[in-house]
């Protein structure tokens, strides 16, 4: 058994580490754009190239002969990789480039909505040219002043600004829409929701979804959700699979938007979506609305859904190719995570850490590492990137257990570098948890 792996980040550590540990043990061939020093201990074969080069992985591919591929960033799905692999007689556990239009195009993805009826949507409108007068209009008429503006194409997710935080007022939101429409095309305006932001990925094979542990990020670089945006600097996930702050009916609508949607996708494109199926969904005062899709696990999401994954990984992935995954075949751990992201100290503004040596406690056996921006030099010493260093995930009985031990391990980590204590924490989760009381509070009043 042979799996080329397309990765970067520890999101690639963690799909390498969940493959491994299948009873096939396949020969892992990995194609990193950085030396990963996770990924490098588990592949058999590790080739250090730019994953947008698609002539590299179809030589690799070629030389190798996998049963299949599994493609972990966005980029290379955006750009078709998956359609160049498979041309080659290799199946590959991503979406095909149109298909994957619902993470590369946020328009696509609410006309899609749209179009088929899925009820999960803010109010929008898609520009695809500088009609000033008219965004200006919407934005201040029907959607009051409150809005989001979307870069419609892939933009290593920066290209989301929101009103109040990035945008002071409307004259800076449709300036900003006017730099989308030149830059990509086309732009997305859409309402502003007020709630709270939770992730439910899914494995999908053409109709059939079957549901991961739902996951919250936390995009802010500093305590208290304060400082600019990040890839994501940890997330938590509870034991029963769900959230504190949702209902049962918030995470069974959230369930069935991703199934509603791999509908869509096979009517739409006539072919079957194969491969992770991921919403960035909020709830708010009367259920469940669609932020996003991405198409492929997050980073750190696959961080803290992965480690309790407990049937076999290469099993799903071959499931998902042959059209015969289900329930059954998947089973994960009934137990709590909070992953918190080390970084270098001046992340995400400066890089004047770089390269300073970092070191990492030993781990106990519910606990888990997964590297993410660092160099591991000859010597076996690692050493800091610019970006986010590593991920530490705690496995417990509860969130507060599982907060506790990566909150020890964090705060073992030598080096010029720091992380989020707040993550995972009761203060943190009962604010989650009042907003949503006084949210709904509001409409039952």
């Amino acid at each position: 058994m042979r799996v080329l792996l397309i990765c970067s980040s520890a999101r690639g550590h963690a799909i390498a580490d969940a493959l491994k540990r299948s009873p096939e043990s396949p020969d892992i061939i990995a194609m990193c754009k950085e030396r990963n020093p996770g990924v490098e201990d588990l592949a058999e074969t590790l080739v250090v190239d730019d994953i947008m080069n698609f002539q590299s992985a179809l030589n690799i591919a070629k030389k190798y002969k996998p049963n299949f591929a599994f493609i972990g960033p966005e980029d290379p799905i955006g750009g078709g990789l998956s359609d160049a692999l498979s041309a080659a007689g290799i199946p590959c556990v991503a979406p095909t480039k149109s298909l994957g239009r619902l993470e590369s195009s946020k328009g696509f993805t609410r006309n899609l909505l749209r179009k088929h009826g899925i009820d999960a949507s803010p109010k929008f409108r898609v520009f695809s040219s500088d009609q000033g007068s008219e965004m200006y209009k919407f934005i201040d008429q029907e959607l009051e002043g409150a809005f989001v503006v979307k870069y419609d194409a892939l933009k290593g997710g920066k290209g989301v600004k929101v009103s109040g935080e990035h945008l002071k007022n409307i004259d800076e939101g449709v300036a900003y829409a006017r730099e989308c429409i030149a830059e990509c095309g086309s732009v997305v305006i859409e309402e502003k929701l007020i709630g709270v932001e939770f992730s439910l990925l899914s494995f999908a094979s053409g109709k059939t979804t079957v549901d991961m542990p739902a996951v919250q990020d936390h995009k802010r670089a500093f305590n208290g959700d304060t400082g600019p945006n990040t890839g994501g600097m940890g997330t938590i996930s509870d034991a029963g699979h769900s959230l504190p702050f949702l209902t049962t009916q918030d995470l069974a609508r959230a369930s069935e938007i991703n199934r509603l949607t791999a509908e869509a996708l096979l009517k739409e494109c006539n072919a079957e979506y194969k491969g992770i199926l991921y919403g960035g969904f909020i709830a708010v005062k009367d259920g469940v609305r669609l932020i996003e899709y991405n198409a492929r696990f997050g980073d750190p999401e696959a961080l803290n859904i992965l480690p309790l994954l407990e049937s076999d990984f290469v099993t799903i992935c071959q499931a998902i190719l042959t059209g015969e995954l289900s329930d059954e075949l998947v089973r994960f751990a009934h137990k709590a995570t909070v992953c918190k992201y080390i970084t270098p100290e001046g992340y995400p503004q400066n890089n004047d850490q770089r390269d300073a040596v970092v070191r990492f406690p030993a781990l106990p056996n519910n606990a888990r590492l997964f590297y993410g921006n660092i160099r591991r030099d000859g010597d076996g010493v690692l050493h800091l990137g610019s970006s986010r260093t590593a991920g530490i995930v705690g496995v417990g009985s509860t969130i507060a257990e599982a907060e506790t031990l990566a909150e020890s391990l964090c705060q073992r980590v030598e080096g010029p570098v720091r992380h989020r204590s707040d993550i995972g924490t009761e203060a943190l989760l009962n604010e989650r948890s009042t907003t949503m009381q006084r949210l709904r509070s509001a409409v039952h009043s």
